[in-house]
C-alpha cells in the first residue's frame, strides 16, 4: 500500500507534488486543479484548509 508523502517536487510545500505522486498523475495537473478550485470560489476555503492540514500533517518523502 502507497502513503502519501510531502513530494520533493514543490513550489510552495509539496502537498500538489505528494498528491500526483499518490494518484500516479502529473503534477501540472494537481496544480492547475488546485488553482482553479481556489479562484471559482467552489469549495476554496475547504480547498485552502485541506492543503495547509497536509502540508503540516504529512511526513516528507525520505526515500528519494
Amino acid at each position: 500500500m502507497k502513503n502519501f508523502y510531502l513530494s520533493k517536487n514543490k513550489k510552495i510545500a509539496g502537498v500538489c507534488g505528494g498528491i500526483a505522486e499518490y494518484f500516479n498523475i502529473d503534477v501540472v495537473i494537481v496544480r492547475v486543479l488546485f488553482i482553479a478550485f481556489l479562484v471559482s470560489g467552489i469549495l476554496s476555503w475547504f480547498v485552502f484548509i485541506l492543503y495547509i492540514a497536509l502540508w503540516i500533517s504529512a511526513p516528507k518523502n525520505r526515500t528519494d
